[in-house]
């Protein structure tokens, strides 16, 4: 019998090898979450001051601890590997109705190019080298500014991340995360649970901000607002309260992190 190549795609994707390095990407995110909600409540404590608490942050934060370098390496291969498998649900994705074929697809090449972007940045780690999420942002909201029509380019980005965000939340409260993970029985099932909720408001929250800085630095023309995920979370401690705004949300990326260890075991692949 001839194999198609969507035939192929879906052996490849079901195969044992490679649903295990998906899994681990997912640890690996899990990971880095936990160190960003550490730094996080750092930067609080130290009102206001202290590293990155972004994607960069944790990866330099890994690259500079003994054996940082074989973790890097880890989370090159896994974040690779559930990129790569986001890609064949992309591939994959069925659907009677049309629209809903292409909006499941739209999604999961978003979430593929997430992972893909991430394992690229920790790729730079592992070769030695460094990248700065906060200054990347700044810069590719810059260029868009200079360039016709790119202050409504941003405007939009910075809605849709807000959007984004809003989805997290309503993932989070809605709990229909579960529908993604295979729910243990009793106290585990609750702890996980648990986690889940805390974990994607959190994230939500940190995606809201970081979409309203957008909409902020194209309203405002000055691309230094769009200074990503650290910018946001450093921006809280300007609000009322804004330390333990902080602190709280240090603490729900450590919940998201955890829940996406658990997910790296739960998954439904």
């Amino acid at each position: 019998m001839t194999t198609t190549p969507k035939r192929a795609v879906r052996d490849v994707s079901q195969s044992r090898v490679f649903q295990m390095l998906a899994r681990s990407g997912y640890a690996v995110n899990g990971l880095l979450h936990v160190l960003i909600g550490g730094i996080a409540i750092g930067i609080a404590l130290r009102g206001g001051q202290g590293g990155e608490a972004d994607q960069s942050g944790a990866l330099q934060g890994l690259s500079d601890t003994p054996g940082g370098l074989v973790v890097l390496w880890i989370s090159v291969v896994g974040l690779f590997a559930l990129g790569l498998w986001e890609v064949a649900q992309v591939i994959l994705a069925t659907d009677p109705d049309a629209k809903k074929k292409w909006g499941k697809r739209a999604k999961e090449a978003g979430k593929a190019v997430v992972y893909l972007v991430l394992g690229s940045t920790a790729l730079v780690f592992a070769l030695g080298g460094s990248s700065d999420s906060s200054e990347n942002s700044k810069s590719a909201s810059a260029t868009a500014l200079a360039t016709p029509g790119g202050v409504f380019l941003l405007v939009a980005v910075g809605l849709a991340v807000v959007g984004f965000g809003i989805g997290f939340i309503s993932i989070g409260i809605r709990r229909t995360f579960r529908k993604l993970i295979t729910t243990p029985a009793g106290a585990a099932g609750r702890a996980v649970t648990v986690l889940g909720v805390v974990g994607y408001i959190a994230q939500g929250v940190a995606l809201a901000v970081v979409g309203v800085l957008f909409v902020v630095a194209a309203v405002t023309y000055d691309a230094e607002k769009a200074a990503g995920l650290d910018g946001a979370l450093k921006s809280l401690t300007d609000l009322p309260f804004g330390i333990v705004v902080l602190v709280a949300v240090g603490v729900g990326l450590i919940f998201y992190g955890v829940f996406l260890g658990a997910r790296a075991r739960l998954a439904r692949l």
